[in-house]
């Protein structure tokens, strides 16, 4: 089988893709490492039974279908394939594979940093000791919360969220979840509540749903006035998902904090002291691009094996998917 990299810019397969991740790749396809497309045209893609996409592929149009007859698979190294592969490549019997769970790793991971670091009130003791240049008194440390006790709200069961609820529980906290697809949280180790409850009592509130139309300002003025006074709200999905004028009022206010790997652009957040923003890096990076790589080439070995895909993107629950 032949395969082709997608990537925009090129210099990103590098990033992802080790020299021994390579040599297991040509163990079972053929492949050469300095093709890397940034668009879909070329002779090469002719022969192309199987597309390994990452950042930056464009999307897989009725043009780019046209021009590679052969394919069977995209094997995509990030999560969501929504802007990659469309109706068409699925109703040409493309199979497609995403890396969303792998993926979903780091972005829970971090968001236990911030769960654990946003309950001790890090961030607010910092300031004020960065400011004043010396320790606050003992009797401000002693009641900077802790997290023995406390309550997490987890907004979504998806591959982030369900990730996210094992991670936490080995520690002494309570865990709450908002999922409306889900009748039951057997298994997942969360109490499962309706929304307003949740913000309620959460000590910490994390947005891990997909942004559907449905789903816009799912966090909005009226979800964020219940959430009690000194909570944090973390959001590592997208923008849409939080209202943040509202959430700006609500921070500016001094009543909650937010910790934001998501924002969208000029917005009144970047102001304010009670906000941690960080540039959307809650997924992978650095030598976790690896392990989404590797995830790739399993998928690779798998089918040149004969074997079906296991992370296929199933089309009918598609737009449902973050």
């Amino acid at each position: 089988m032949f395969a082709i990299f997608v990537f925009d810019p090129p210099s990103l397969a590098a990033r992802f893709f080790t020299d021994e991740l390579l040599a297991e790749l040509r163990r079972h396809v053929e492949i050469d490492p300095g093709l890397v497309l940034t668009r879909y045209a070329g002779p090469e893609l002719a022969r192309a039974e199987i597309l390994i996409t990452g950042w930056g592929a464009p999307p897989l149009d009725a043009r780019a279908l046209a021009a590679a007859p052969r394919l069977r698979y995209v094997v995509h190294t990030a999560g969501t394939v929504k802007g990659l592969a469309g109706p068409e490549v699925f109703a040409r019997g493309v199979q497609v594979s995403s890396q969303a769970a792998a993926n979903a790793v780091p972005v829970a991971e971090y968001t236990l940093a911030m769960i654990l670091l946003a309950n001790k009130q890090v961030w607010q003791l910092s300031r004020a000791y960065t400011a004043d240049r010396r320790p606050p008194g003992l009797e401000t440390i002693l009641s900077a919360g802790g997290n023995a006790g406390r309550t997490v709200g987890v907004i979504g069961a998806s591959a982030v969220g369900r990730r996210l609820l094992e991670l936490l529980r080995p520690f002494d906290l309570r865990t709450l979840l908002y999922d409306p697809t889900l009748a039951t949280a057997e298994g997942l180790g969360a109490e499962l509540v309706e929304l307003p409850e949740l913000m309620a009592r959460g000590d910490v509130v994390t947005v891990h749903a997909p942004a559907l139309p449905e789903t816009r300002h799912l966090v909005g003025a009226a979800e964020l006035a219940l959430m009690r006074p000194g909570a944090t709200l973390i959001n590592t999905a997208r923008p849409s998902l939080v209202d943040q004028d509202a959430l700006a009022r609500a921070v500016a206010d001094g009543r909650i904090h937010a910790v934001l790997d998501v924002i969208e652009p000029d917005d009144a957040l970047f102001d304010l002291p009670g906000v941690l923003l960080t540039p959307h890096l809650a997924g992978s990076t650095g030598t976790e691009l690896h392990r989404l790589a590797a995830g790739a080439v399993a998928e690779v070995a798998a089918v040149a094996a004969g074997r079906p895909l296991r992370h296929a993107v199933d089309p009918a629950t598609l737009h449902l998917r973050a």
